[in-house]
């Protein structure tokens, strides 16, 4: 199995700034954890992916500067497009989706550089990527267009394959308020899709935000033929009792990304501040990503006791459902004040508490 880290929390967009952060972060992290290896789930916006799947000479020059830090890449986050540290992100992360020319070229430039990037005994290579598209507006104009992508997609794929040897899957990522929220949706809308090529990336904050049962929602995939490409190892914040803890929560809407937020009785509402502003019956589940390693502040609680039956679930039996597990929690610079990193020497500690936490938790399910 392959554990990594997942860049998007750090904000750069252009090759020398990428391998600046290799330095300022990536390393801290693998040194904190005493490791010769460590995985990195690489996020390259939509230029810089272009221009290294142009320059097969930069992806070598890229693989070289992994492998002299000790660092490797068998997944990608191709979800975020571009701009994802931006000041305001909110819907802007779900632009262009699936039933664009332009996500099917970036997903396809993501593999051409992945191919060359993984080492070489890696089994395989995973992206992931938003679950088609925010779900207003969607019609069947829209839904036959992104169809027609994926199908496009599964060849791209499948020719990368034969042109170096590398298979690279896709798996797209259910995620609160888009045409594919929960894994009942998933198993409907991507049915048909080339199984060889494309699946599901299972985001554990999603999950548990859509309120599903993680043996239900593996067998619901397993039922549909779909395969979990990528695991996010990841965590949402909890309110047993929103009213109670109103000013805390408070506390967490800001304006860079959205905070879907869902009640156990399937009722919903696209950021943070619609909740509060609306008062929605508790209890809450809110897509916000919080350190694995830490809790929220009282009286909030985290999603980890989903987190960690769904790894059970998807390392139970004599194989593991999946083998690629990415942590992402890319919101450390927009947590209340007092839980936030100071400086990048924070930030890296925290990455690594984080990795420290779930290399941990596999460890454990594994040998059970």
């Amino acid at each position: 199995m392959h554990l990594s880290y997942c860049t998007n929390v750090h904000p750069a967009e252009d090759l020398a700034g990428i391998v600046t952060q290799l330095d300022t972060y990536a390393v801290p992290v693998r040194e904190r954890l005493e490791s010769d290896v460590l995985g990195l789930g690489l996020w390259l916006a939509a230029p810089v992916a272009a221009e290294l799947a142009a320059d097969q000479d930069a992806r070598r020059r890229l693989r070289r500067e992994l492998d002299a830090r000790g660092l490797e890449v068998v997944t990608l986050n191709g979800f975020p497009y571009s701009a994802f540290q931006a000041p305001v992100v909110k819907h802007a992360v779900y632009h262009p989706d699936w039933t664009t020319r332009e996500r099917l070229t970036y997903t396809l430039d993501l593999a051409r550089v992945l191919a060359d990037l993984m080492p070489d005994d890696a089994a395989r290579g995973s992206i992931s990527t938003l679950p088609l598209a925010w779900r207003e507006p969607w019609d069947a104009e829209r839904a036959d267009a992104a169809y027609r992508n994926l199908d496009e997609l599964a060849r791209g794929l499948a020719g990368i394959a034969a042109t170096t040897g590398r298979t690279i899957r896709v798996a797209f990522e259910p995620e609160p308020g888009c045409v594919i929220e929960n894994t009942t949706q998933a198993a409907g809308l991507l049915s048909g899709v080339d199984t060889e090529w494309l699946g599901v990336c299972l985001d554990l904050a999603h999950l548990a935000c859509a309120w599903e049962d993680p043996a239900a929602a593996l067998g619901r995939l397993r039922a549909a033929g779909l395969q979990v490409v990528k695991v996010q190892l990841s965590a949402a914040l909890e309110a047993a009792d929103p009213v109670a803890a109103r000013d805390v929560l408070a506390s967490y809407a800001e304006p860079r990304f959205l905070h879907q937020t869902r009640s156990a009785f399937d009722v919903a509402a696209d950021d943070l501040d619609e909740a509060l502003e609306r008062g929605l019956p508790g209890p809450w589940r809110v897509h916000y990503h919080v350190p694995l390693h830490a809790e929220p502040v009282a009286p909030l609680t985290s999603t980890a006791p989903v987190l960690q039956a769904a790894v059970r679930e998807l390392l139970a039996g004599p194989e593991p459902a999946c083998d690629h597990f990415d942590v992402e929690t890319y919101t450390w610079g927009v947590l209340p004040p007092e839980q936030r990193p100071q400086d990048a020497a924070g930030l890296a500690a925290g990455i690594a508490a984080e990795m420290a936490f779930a290399r941990s938790l596999l460890a454990t399910e594994v040998a059970r």
